[in-house]
């Protein structure tokens, strides 16, 4: 099936992390972006629509398959999620159908299983989708966020200005860390940094965030999963030195058990992942994935690779052939 073969090794690199002592291996859990997008329409897919019965779902499925066991401990709730206005007090507030008892209780029903919870936002006046983004609020949205109890924050770019990044990503770290509550920082910074074609100030987005993307959005196919691990062999501005604990360059999520990857496709993305030394944020349907692939996904080898300690990037050492594409 593959054309070539790429050899990859690590060298250990020393950096500045963000100090907020978290995030010291690569992060394991479930987000639901790339299965279930936004769908909001509860009455025609009422298992399926981004509402808290989904993630509560999600939750018992980690527990009950043994993902939980195996260390996949984050419910990422995306985008999608919000009313359409900030209540009287100027606070983000979920859409009242589709999360009828609020954020705080998703995120103690998913406590209540021994798990962490996630949620996302946006820099800019809307979040990707369209729904209401945090400028203007972000001190309000970090506290908010820490009163329902979150664990991680996904914040996104789009609607923002490309300027505003270097300023934007830094403070809204600053506010979360102000609220006292431990809370992993996602950012897209050296992504759009990329799309601006500006040099990323890779030391700065470190201190600043717990982990970042940079390429392109996966999707469920081959042409995406190859597209990533080519482009991400590259070390693009020498990546893999500030990748490390505390600190790590994000491919996405993974795709396994979808509908896209034929079995040894499913096993090429996930082993890259793991030697990547990559967040490891499951984006399928964990209450019906498949055996094959879910022993995939809990391949105790591949895992200890992907939590050592020293977090080390995997890097190309020698290409033999072309690059992957079949």
């Amino acid at each position: 099936m593959l054309a070539s073969i790429l050899l990859f090794t690590s060298l250990f690199t020393l950096v500045i992390a963000l100090d907020n002592g978290l995030a010291l291996t690569p992060t394991m859990g479930w987000r639901n972006w790339e299965r279930f997008r936004c769908e909001v329409d509860c009455e025609t897919y009422p298992n399926d629509c981004i509402g808290e019965r989904l993630f509560m779902d999600m939750a018992d499925a980690i527990v009950a398959s043994g993902f939980k066991a195996a260390g996949y401990e984050y419910v990422l709730l995306d985008d999608c999620w919000p009313a359409p206005h900030r209540d009287s007090s100027g606070r983000l507030q979920a859409d009242p159908k589709r999360f009828p008892h609020g954020i705080k209780a998703l995120a103690d029903y998913i406590h209540s299983k021994g798990l962490k919870f996630g949620i996302y936002e946006d820099f800019g006046k809307k979040t990707c989708a369209g729904y209401i983004g945090s400028e203007f609020y972000l001190q309000t949205d970090a506290q908010t966020f820490a009163d329902w109890g979150a664990d991680l924050v996904f914040f996104d770019h789009c609607y923002a200005a490309a300027k505003d990044m270097k300023y934007g990503f830094p403070i809204m770290e600053f506010f979360l860390n102000k609220t006292g509550r431990p809370m992993i920082f996602t950012c897209p910074w050296p992504m759009d940094n990329r799309i601006q074609h500006i040099k990323p100030d890779f030391p700065a987005i470190r201190k600043t965030c717990n982990m970042w993307r940079i390429y392109n959005d996966i999707e469920d196919s081959w042409d995406s999963v190859i597209g990533i691990i080519n482009w991400w062999s590259k070390d693009w501005y020498n990546m893999s030195a500030y990748h490390g604990p505390g600190g790590w360059n994000n491919p996405d999520m993974i795709v396994v058990g979808n509908f896209g990857l034929s079995p040894d496709q499913e096993k090429v993305h996930f082993g890259m992942w793991c030697i990547f030394a990559a967040p490891l944020l499951l984006a399928n349907d964990l209450r019906s994935i498949n055996n094959r692939s879910k022993a995939l996904l809990l391949n105790k080898r591949l895992l200890a690779i992907n939590q050592d300690p020293l977090g080390i990037q995997g890097k190309p050492i020698q290409m033999v052939g072309k690059l992957l594409t079949d």
